[in-house]
């Protein structure tokens, strides 16, 4: 009768009980991989803003739509480029743990 329910998350954050041992450099990829979206996202976003931005001063008849449109844009590039900020420092995060894991710091070589 008990059960268990399964949620679906977008980050997909694991139990810990669950995970096995951490693999780093997938980690660092991953996280790389999330921020170049974000930014990327974010470019595409400004990019759009700017062309309704343009469509706009082009098309009076229905800029108050294309104003809209450039503000829904704007939020959308800084929502992006906020995600791309936070992949980043995760991804600084996991080769830090990376570091660690591997046997701590080596700051003198000789």
């Amino acid at each position: 009768m008990a059960e268990e329910k399964h949620h679906h998350h977008l980050f997909h954050h694991k139990n810990k009980e669950e995970e096995g041992p951490v693999d780093y450099a997938k980690e660092v990829k991953h996280h790389s991989h999330l921020e170049k979206i974000g930014e990327l996202g974010a470019v595409a976003a400004g990019a759009f803003a700017l062309h309704e931005k343009h469509k706009a001063k082009k098309d009076p008849e229905n800029a108050h739509k294309h104003k809209i449109q450039e503000e829904i844009a704007a939020v959308a590039a800084v929502g992006a480029g906020g995600f791309a900020f936070h992949e980043h420092h995760e991804k600084k995060d996991a080769k830090k743990e990376k570091k660690e894991a591997e046997g701590g710091h080596h700051h003198h070589h000789h």
